[in-house]
């Protein structure tokens, strides 16, 4: 009976020419969708967002305007209604009817819900009324329009009323430009406020610390440089953001950003205190002690594990505060914890070695003594890592074979890793020459080699040719070059092959055989007295 009784009275009223829905607006523009209460809802905020104000406007009754009025009050009005619904009452589209009849239980409006106002309620409504074209849709209700400009006097922003029209009229993001420019002065600002902050805190407590005769406070408020200026700039990043009016999502950006900045404050703080109480008090054993080697040794061994301890458990518990933030990384935590207690006993006496083997693997991924690509010497092999696991590690050696090799190995036996830190190597290539070799001459022709044949593979940084030994009958030569570990191989082999043909080419400079002549005296024996004296040869 309602639903005849509504359209009857949507076709007498469209009809009538003296009456339109916010005739003043104009046609709504194809994309504005009033079909469903979800839908008129979702619209408004896109386009407010947007910094579609007229177009916002649509969404709402206004026929309580004069139709002159409607364009520029109806745009006005959608730009406030944004902010307070912003502010105090964040929209849940699911708990709107997505259809057109709206709620069954109430069919004439479907209510978001209401925001306190001078000790009342103020209900936020959409409502079924008709079109210009006599179809029924969905917008805000005029009571609910009326009350909008007092809602924005108690909760909107007050700066908005004194800027320039420039602020207001465009959004980026969602902001508009007065809140793009106060989150730039909230955030240099802050900067700038909590660095002064924070030297005159250090300040006062570096005076108050110099009343005592420990040197422990001293430099524990030396410690507090640095992360002291996190949780003042956080506060004030949080006050500063909530008077902008920031849209909820942004709003919850910032403020867990205020959060984490302030757990970070605190786990660097507790790091830099570990620091500083492991060295004072190594510091106060060693003069008390200074004969006593064997128990400062073990004084640091102790502290130095007890710090590693607490630093990573200060790690752990910090970077447990900040996923606890996110509601999805909570409840997949604590399922996990809950069901995997007793479970991760039981498994973990089965699987000592399994397990021991992944944490090796995950501990390789943090450290990195081996990186992909890295050209390593393992097992008396030279090769390339190509593939990293959990269990395994995969170097491809210079034939093209596959080397497999378990991942606890690189973290128990000593190898090579060529490209650790830099893929520069240098290579040596040894040749023996004669004495008479000409040494700069050598070296000249080594520059020649790498400047032109070698230009490819060298890296230009080192050529040297040093004499590196001296032996019974000829020299011993050293060239040095240097290259990328892996263009190495090919220059040494180039760097000899040339050097062998340069030397070639001057056989005196040639390791030879040298033997000498001389003449000998052969003494005899004399005969006698009577023959005289014995021949000479």
């Amino acid at each position: 009976m309602s639903r005849a009784f509504l359209a009857i009275c949507a076709a007498l009223l469209a009809s009538s020419p003296a009456w339109a829905l916010n005739a003043g607006l104009g046609a709504p523009p194809p994309t504005v969708d009033r079909l469903t209460p979800q839908a008129t809802v979702k619209g408004f905020l896109a386009e407010a967002h947007a910094g579609n104000y007229a177009v916002a406007a649509h969404y709402l009754d206004l026929d309580y305007l004069p139709r002159d009025k409607q364009a520029a009050a109806g745009a006005q009005l959608a730009r406030r209604l944004k902010f307070v619904l912003d502010r105090k009452l964040p929209v849940d589209l699911s708990l709107l009817s997505a259809e057109p009849e709206g709620d069954p239980k109430e069919a004439r409006f479907d209510q978001m819900g209401s925001i306190a106002l001078e000790g009342a309620e103020v209900p936020i409504r959409v409502q079924r009324v008709v079109d210009n074209g006599g179809a029924l849709v969905w917008v805000f209700n005029e009571s609910t329009v009326k009350e909008v400009d007092r809602l924005f006097g108690a909760y909107g922003p007050v700066l908005t009323e004194v800027l320039p029209d420039f602020f207001f009229k465009r959004t980026v993001l969602g902001l508009e430009a007065w809140q793009w420019l106060g989150l730039l002065v909230v955030l240099v600002g802050g900067w700038a406020l909590s660095l002064l902050l924070e030297r005159l805190t250090l300040g006062f407590t570096q005076r108050l610390a110099k009343w005592t005769k420990f040197t422990w406070d001293d430099a524990l408020v030396g410690a507090g440089r640095g992360p002291l200026r996190l949780p003042y700039f956080a506060l004030l990043l949080a006050v500063g953001t909530s008077l902008l009016l920031l849209p909820q999502p942004v709003q919850t950006v910032f403020a867990r950003l205020s959060y984490s900045l302030t757990i970070i404050a605190l786990a660097w703080f507790i790091l830099r205190f570990l620091g500083v109480s492991s060295a004072y008090v190594q510091e106060r054993v060693a003069s008390k002690n200074p004969d006593n080697g064997d128990r400062i040794r073990g004084l640091n061994t102790q502290l130095t594990v007890m710090r590693h301890v607490l630093e990573v458990a200060t790690y752990v518990i910090a970077a447990a505060l900040l996923l606890m933030q996110f509601e999805v990384v909570r409840n997949v935590g604590v399922s996990l914890l809950a069901s995997a207690g007793i479970a991760g006993l039981v498994i973990g006496l089965a699987a000592q070695k399994s397990i021991s083997t992944l944490l090796a693997g995950i501990q390789l991924s943090i450290t990195q003594p081996i990186r992909m690509g890295d050209q390593v010497v393992v097992e008396g092999e030279f090769g390339t890592i190509e593939e990293i696991s959990l269990t395994y590690v995969v170097v491809r050696i210079w034939d093209n074979r596959r080397l497999v090799i378990p991942i606890t190995q690189f973290l128990d036996k000593p190898f090579q890793n060529w490209s650790r830190s830099h893929s520069e190597m240098l290579g040596e290539v040894i040749l023996q020459v004669d004495y008479s070799c000409d040494i700069d001459v050598l070296r000249a022709e080594l520059k020649r080699i790498l400047e032109n044949e070698g230009r490819e593979l060298w890296d230009g940084k080192v050529q040297t040719v040093v004499v590196l030994n001296v032996l019974d009958k000829t020299l011993s030569v050293r060239a040095l070059v240097s290259a990328p570990a892996s263009k190495l191989f090919d220059l040494r082999c180039l760097v000899r092959e040339r050097l062998v043909v340069f030397l070639r080419g001057r056989p005196g400079w040639l390791p030879t055989v040298r033997s000498e002549t001389r003449p000998v005296t052969v003494v005899t024996e004399s005969a006698s007295p009577e023959q005289g004296p014995a021949p000479r040869a």
